[in-house]
């Protein structure tokens, strides 16, 4: 049965809705006025090569057997949907407008899955042992997750890299690496089975007979998600350097075995507070994808334009691996880069 789904951000989460759309279910996403006044008028597009094939194809939302809508933060109505998913960044939650959204969600008691690179409270507060009023610090504003109940709250990993090609319309979004997301399962099993459905419909779609990449991949396990820290820490965020903004690539390789020493530092982190070593992705896969990110994370982009705030990973590791007496002296000097990068920003 077709589920109707909410995503917030319009960017990132066109990708996770172009995928639901084509599996048959509604979707309405939320943004500011004109990208609402763009997708109501014309849909979103999705430029996405498939497995086997050296052109990338556009993929209309249009033309797909689910509906899509967009509507802006004041719109929307929580009640009316079967899940609500969470793809802005982190800092974008602290707009009234979107601030007075999530109370609604909260209040709704709805399931909310984050797509968000940055784990929001109500998820962190379900990792045993984990002291999350500590953490409050790596967020803009940590209070916007005050409300939310974290049995209705998981966290599902955004691996897939995608963009909104500057010379394109805001309605247009390119993947750069289609990889899966990879869901934890929430405390109540209706609504992992929400998530099971969506794996099944989306694993079925198919293009002119083609498989089409990035799948949902729902898991059992709390801390599957957290296989990502590492490759934030090794790439997104050393991508932001004291004299500019360099290719997730080059962060990674210029330096191969400093890459790899934080990159199982963190792994070693997750693993200690539950994470499953068969969970997690082995350096050479990664470093061999990075040789494909030839531009800069968005989180250096965002603050080499100016940005006052972005997604704190970096620094929520650092805490959390204090927490447990750990501590690098990469991610450290890593972390003290950025800070003064935004501290220059205000």
């Amino acid at each position: 049965m077709a589920k109707n789904i909410l995503i917030l951000g319009a960017s990132y989460g066109s990708l996770l809705s172009t995928k639901l759309l084509m599996a048959g279910h509604d979707v309405t996403l939320v943004c500011l006025p004109e990208e609402a006044e763009l997708i109501n008028s014309e849909g979103t597009f999705v430029r996405i090569t498939l497995r086997g094939e050296k052109e990338p194809r556009i993929i209309a939302s249009n033309n797909q057997p689910g509906t899509l809508k967009a509507c802006t933060p004041e719109q929307a109505r929580p009640s009316h949907y079967d899940l609500i998913a969470m793809a802005m960044q982190e800092p974008q939650y602290g707009a009234q407008t979107v601030r007075d959204l999530l109370a609604r969600i909260a209040t709704s008691q709805k399931p909310c899955l984050s797509i968000m690179n940055m784990p929001p409270l109500p998820y962190l507060r379900r990792i045993p042992g984990l002291d999350s009023e500590a953490l409050r610090r790596c967020f803009t504003d940590s209070t916007v997750w005050d409300g939310f109940n974290p049995d209705v709250f998981s966290l599902c990993s955004p691996d897939p890299q995608a963009f909104r090609p500057p010379e394109e319309k805001l309605n247009f979004l390119h993947v750069g690496l289609p990889t899966n997301f990879k869901a934890a399962a929430f405390t109540d099993d209706a609504h992992t089975q929400i998530l099971r459905d969506l794996e099944a419909d989306i694993a079925a779609v198919t293009l002119d007979g083609n498989d089409v990449p990035v799948k949902l991949r729902v898991h059992d396990s709390l801390f599957v998600p957290l296989a990502k820290w590492s490759m934030l820490l090794t790439g997104n965020y050393r991508a932001i350097t004291a004299d500019g903004p360099r290719s997730i690539k080059d962060a990674v390789h210029s330096d191969i075995g400093l890459s790899r020493s934080i990159y199982h530092w963190v792994d070693e982190l997750a693993r200690e507070i539950g994470a499953d070593p068969a969970d997690q992705v082995p350096f050479e896969k990664y470093a061999n994808a990075a040789m494909g990110l030839l531009n800069p994370s968005s989180a250096a982009r965002a603050i080499f334009a100016g940005a006052k705030n972005i997604e704190r990973v970096d620094k929520l590791v650092q805490l959390i691996a204090r927490q447990r007496g750990k501590s690098m002296d990469a991610v450290d000097d890593n972390v003290e880069i950025v800070d003064a990068k935004l501290a220059a920003n205000q």
